[in-house]
């Protein structure tokens, strides 16, 4: 289970990596496919289920997945285009700094 600080992440289950890399994979080929549930059913791998939630907890945190109104995980990490969009003179950010420490 994931417990989300103010600051700091806690994963209770600690995934391998390359555990992280296949769920994030079959994220970004099934993008705004699958529920989590379902998800977690067409793994390639098996796995337990809470750690399951701890990655999609990781990966929601980071920025790197988010939920639409039917609870489908949709794929929208994407640093070029978020590098892009800073470099843009006529765009202001209210945070700038932040994005461009954690992107760059």
């Amino acid at each position: 289970m994931l417990r989300a600080q103010t600051t700091t992440l806690v994963l209770e289950k600690n995934p391998r990596l390359g555990t992280v890399l296949m769920v994030e994979d079959s994220i970004q080929q099934h993008s705004g496919e699958y529920r989590k549930r379902a998800l977690w059913e067409s793994l390639p791998k098996k796995m337990m289920y809470q750690t399951f939630q701890s990655i999609i907890a990781y990966l929601t945190y980071s920025g790197k997945i988010a939920f639409d109104s039917e609870r489908k995980i949709a794929w929208i990490y994407n640093p070029s285009l978020v590098k892009k969009y800073l470099e843009r003179t006529d765009l202001s950010w209210e945070n700038e700094n932040k994005f461009k420490n954690k992107i760059c």
